[in-house]
């Protein structure tokens, strides 16, 4: 069995249940510190993070992810047991196999790897992991961020180990991730009788015409990386449950996943100005929950990009599809993150997996990364 693969399996039997860590950082911590690494644990909340550094100078790339994993949803329903890792036609299945315990796994073995090599690299490496991503992420990675711009860390590259990779392994880095951002629009009408119209005044009917408006709106061209922004309905509630009685509310939830084209206040200033056109009282609240970031093509991406078409022979690409991810914290206080890990149609699925064949390629991957940034000017 490869060390990856050992690692791997060591963290998929930790039922770390978000907010949970379960004791998965403090194995990364026992195989990190005699590497070099000073480890660091943040708590916030019910939440572990964990920030470990080898290395005082730069560049400065830092591996990013999580060991926190969804619920299994139904036990009954998963053919092996979700926390016990288990080898079956040629995957690994477990909860967290590929979201993302085998990403970190391959962190931490090609960073084994590359230290005992070249023990005296250029630069620093370090890792940023939490126990908060498939949660409410309130005191994961964005409380480690805040931490390390108030005491001026400098970031420099980013890899956060997501499963981005579609078909193949390696034929997708993403390079950054939409913004999202909801609001739930209040439109107040009178309630009556739905006999005596003229003594009510209908929510739905006043709300209709600028609903297809907001449908039908235009709200940016996109960019080179990014699609137009999109802005769809969720939800629509009206009505007290009687055929005749006119409501005297309607409630209307929205989101926006917005590109580097637009910005909250600007969507949020045209919605408004659309809105006030109409003959209607309204009221809307805004909750945003993570900014779009991009890193255009350049040094890290070049280098993951090498690394992939050395190992697998894939000629990858670069998306934003998707949704948010922690990059959108680390983009703040790094000028290059990016998001690369193994293929992700089973995450948070009955039955989660990952190919065995596509463990070890992927530790490597990360370890010729590491070589293409880090060795251009090796310490002697």
């Amino acid at each position: 069995m490869s060390k990856t693969l050992h690692l791997t399996e060591q963290l998929i039997a930790l039922d770390s249940v978000t907010p949970e860590d379960k004791g998965c950082q403090t194995t990364l911590i026992n195989l990190l510190t005699p590497l070099g690494f000073d480890c660091e644990t943040i708590l916030s909340g019910e939440v572990t993070n964990l920030w470990a550094r080898r290395g005082t100078q730069q560049p400065l790339l830092v591996f990013a992810g999580h060991t926190d994993v969804v619920p299994t949803g139904p036990i009954t329903q998963w053919h092996s047991q979700p926390f016990s890792p288990t080898h079956r036609d040629g995957k690994l299945y477990g909860r967290g196999a590929a979201d993302m315990k085998t990403s970190i796994a391959a962190f931490v073995v090609a960073t084994e790897e590359f230290v005992t090599q070249h023990p005296n690299h250029n630069g620093s490496i370090a890792f940023l992991i939490t126990s908060d991503e498939e949660g409410p992420a309130t005191d994961g990675t964005v409380v480690v961020c805040n931490q390390l711009k108030a005491r001026g860390e400098q970031l420099d590259y980013c890899i956060v180990g997501e499963p981005t990779s579609n078909l193949v392994l390696g034929d997708t880095i993403k390079n950054g991730r939409r913004g999202s951002m909801s609001g739930k629009l209040t439109i107040k009408g009178v309630q009556g009788h739905i006999a005596y119209p003229q003594l009510a005044k209908n929510p739905i009917h006043l709300a209709a015409p600028a609903i297809a408006e907001l449908t039908q709106e235009v709200w940016d061209a996109g960019n080179a990386y990014y699609l137009p922004t999109s802005m769809q309905i969720s939800n629509m509630h009206a009505g007290t449950g009687a055929s005749n009685v006119i409501p005297g509310e309607m409630v209307i939830d929205f989101n926006f996943r917005f590109s580097t084209a637009s910005t909250e206040q600007g969507l949020q200033q045209r919605v408004h100005a659309l809105l006030d056109q109409h003959d209607f009282d309204y009221d809307i609240k805004w909750t945003v929950s993570g900014q779009p970031f991009l890193t255009p093509k350049g040094n890290l991406s070049d280098a993951l990009a090498l690394a992939i078409q050395k190992e697998t022979g894939v000629t990858t690409e670069l998306s934003t599809t998707g949704g948010t991810s922690d990059g959108r914290f680390i983009a703040k206080i790094c000028p290059q993150v990016v998001e690369f890990g193994p293929i992700n149609a089973s995450i948070h699925k009955i039955d989660e997996h990952i190919n065995l064949a596509d463990i070890d390629p992927l530790k490597n991957i990360y370890r010729r990364t590491l070589e293409n940034l880090l060795l251009t000017k090796e310490i002697t």
